[in-house]
């Protein structure tokens, strides 16, 4: 009887045990995730990850340490940079970034940094992937459409420069009108639905925001490679070019409104 009488409360304690075992690494899994924030904020990003590592550690249901940590890792991938440990670092931060989005697929965070990862290590049509999600869940996004367009541009760009090298030909950003009818033709199957893509989606982020100088000089950009596509007509090809340049001022202008909106909120004078 008295062995029967112990076996519930030895249960408890040990349930009790647990609990305070449990309720301790979470406080240190805090505080953990407290060091490699300030560890992130001050740039130190290696010494982050292992915070964020040891936090996930101690209490593995923690989604903010995970969300940290390749957070932290997506920090030391470096853009356009091909080798094997770069790639490894890109690899680590997509997975970890995917591990939320498969709790949580509308985690806008999570989209956002795959679609930086897959375009600084130049998968870019994932990236675009992950941008149109970005925007299917905030429409005005101002900056998805505008990174769209980027990428667009700079796939385009890479396509243009190709086909010209093959013609003896470098991009004098007037249309190349001395380009072989063959250049001009692979270009025009190449790039044409690039330019319209990104002309469409740069000019919903202008739309979204109207002193979106960034968005305005890819405008330009994009116009000159359009202008390169006109295959012997000079008057369309003189009207992209005309419209590049429009949109040049239009950037300029509205990097001067925002020069002088920042001028406006940061305070003059000596700060006691």
């Amino acid at each position: 009887m008295k062995l029967t009488a112990r076996i519930p409360v030895t249960a408890a304690l040990l349930a009790l045990l647990l609990g305070s075992v449990t309720g301790c690494n979470r406080l240190k899994a805090r505080d953990q995730l407290t060091k490699g924030v300030q560890a992130f904020k001050n740039a130190q990003y290696e010494e982050a990850v292992n915070h964020f590592q040891n936090s996930i550690a101690l209490d593995p249901n923690y989604e903010d340490a995970k969300l940290y940590l390749a957070t932290a890792y997506s920090y030391q991938v470096v853009p356009n940079l091909d080798t094997p440990e770069n790639i490894a670092i890109a690899q680590k931060a997509l997975d970890g970034f995917q591990a939320t989005l498969q709790k949580d697929p509308n985690n806008l965070t999570a989209l956002r940094q795959m679609a930086s990862i897959n375009r600084n290590i130049k998968r870019f049509e994932p990236a675009k992937e992950y941008e149109k999600k970005v925007i299917a869940l905030d429409p005005n996004d101002a900056e998805a459409y505008y990174t769209i367009g980027v990428v667009d541009w700079m796939q385009s760009y890479k396509n243009m420069i190709s086909i010209l090298a093959a013609d003896g030909l470098t991009d004098d950003a007037n249309g190349n009108v001395k380009k072989s009818k063959a250049a001009c033709q692979k270009m025009k199957e190449q790039n044409t639905d690039l330019v319209n893509d990104g002309l469409q989606n740069l000019h919903k982020a202008v739309e979204i925001n109207p002193t979106y100088d960034e968005a305005m000089s890819y405008l330009n950009l994009t116009n000159r490679i359009k202008a390169q596509m006109e295959c012997g007509d000079d008057a369309a090809r003189k009207a992209d070019l005309a419209e590049a340049d429009q949109w040049n001022d239009k950037a300029l202008g509205a990097r001067k409104i925002n020069e002088k909106k920042k001028e406006a909120k940061t305070p003059g004078g000596v700060t006691m």
